[in-house]
């Protein structure tokens, strides 16, 4: 049965396609783009598919909430980040609605492939990477408890999620998504380094699984102070050559420093300023890496107050000079 997408309002067919699970087996690299315009949205998507792993980076511009039904035969893993906008997902089997907000990330399993999807906002971004079963053992089969548990629920064909509620995405994942997103590597070096970022994806998943469980209660109670926190760091990430002053950035985000600075904790697992360091940092190497620039004009352009500065801060977490990447 092809895979589809039904209008719930009047159970139209709204877009198919033919996708099965001997696509998943391909061993060549298979890359597909689409463009698909329904009565209430537009969609374009992108995907690649390999040994198992299909990847799929979607944006959709929705002209009003639309409650939309899928429906497949596909026996998959997946794991879904939403980097824009706010969806609501129900599985049929499970008959409980999953949240996932600007930023947060999931990893679902689930025998029956149908259930709805809602849209709460009119512009979404997403990035899932889906994972036959076979595909998903192999990987995972040395992994910590969090995935070695999951994959055996996988085994047993039970119902499961990584997380009950979504967790937030870090600067590692959003950089290796548009890595992904952007990668110019072509035929079996692109498919090598595809793999390697799903592994990385991976464990960067269950990594932040871990550091949620060992973390005290919630300090943040409310969808609002959450939205703030995240708003706090787009407005920090938009300003990586002059960052604002906690005062000034907790006055942008409408609350208390105290708040900014233990919320910023709770849901980046990091304070504001080790993310805003990080973020650089991350930023600096993918530049070198492509040899897009030179060092001082990245040292000059991320804010550093010298080369030197710049290169010792580099030096101290990645365990290299920056030249040695360039």
């Amino acid at each position: 049965m092809p895979f589809e997408i039904k209008n719930t309002a009047d159970d139209r067919v709204l877009h198919a396609d033919d996708l099965s699970a001997a696509d998943f087996k391909s061993d060549k690299l298979i890359e597909n783009t689409v463009q698909f315009n329904l009565p209430g949205a537009e969609c374009r998507l992108r995907e690649w598919i390999f040994n198992g792993i299909r990847m799929v980076h979607q944006n959709w511009h929705y002209k009003e909430r639309l409650e939309l039904a899928w429906k497949g035969d596909l026996d998959v893993v997946t794991l879904c980040f939403n980097m824009r906008g706010k969806t609501t997902i129900e599985n049929k089997a499970t008959g409980k609605p999953f949240e996932l907000g600007k930023y947060q990330h999931n990893l679902f399993y689930s025998q029956t492939c149908e259930g709805t999807l809602t849209n709460d906002e009119l512009y979404m971004e997403t990035f899932t990477i889906q994972f036959n079963t076979d595909a998903f053992q192999r990987l995972t089969a040395e992994a910590n408890d969090v995935l070695k548990r999951f994959g055996v629920n996988v085994i047993a064909g039970k119902n499961v999620s990584l997380s009950d509620d979504s967790l937030y995405m870090d600067i590692n994942m959003l950089n290796a998504i548009n890595a992904i997103v952007s990668c110019n590597y072509q035929d079996e070096l692109k498919k090598m380094f595809l793999h390697s970022k799903s592994i990385e994806l991976l464990v960067l998943q269950a990594e932040a699984y871990n550091n949620l469980q060992a973390r005290p209660g919630n300090y943040l109670k409310t969808e609002y102070d959450k939205e703030r926190i995240i708003y706090a760091r787009e407005y920090l990430i938009q300003r990586l050559d002059m960052p604002p002053s906690l005062v000034d950035l907790a006055r942008a985000a409408g609350i208390n420093e105290y708040k900014l600075k233990r919320g910023f904790k709770e849901m980046f697992g990091n304070t504001v300023f080790g993310y805003l360091a990080d973020t650089r940092l991350e930023l600096a190497k993918t530049d070198l890496l492509e040899h897009k620039k030179p060092v001082s004009e990245i040292a000059f352009e991320l804010g550093y107050s010298s080369v030197q500065h710049f290169s010792s801060a580099f030096k101290k977490k990645f365990g290299v000079s920056p030249t040695k990447c360039s």
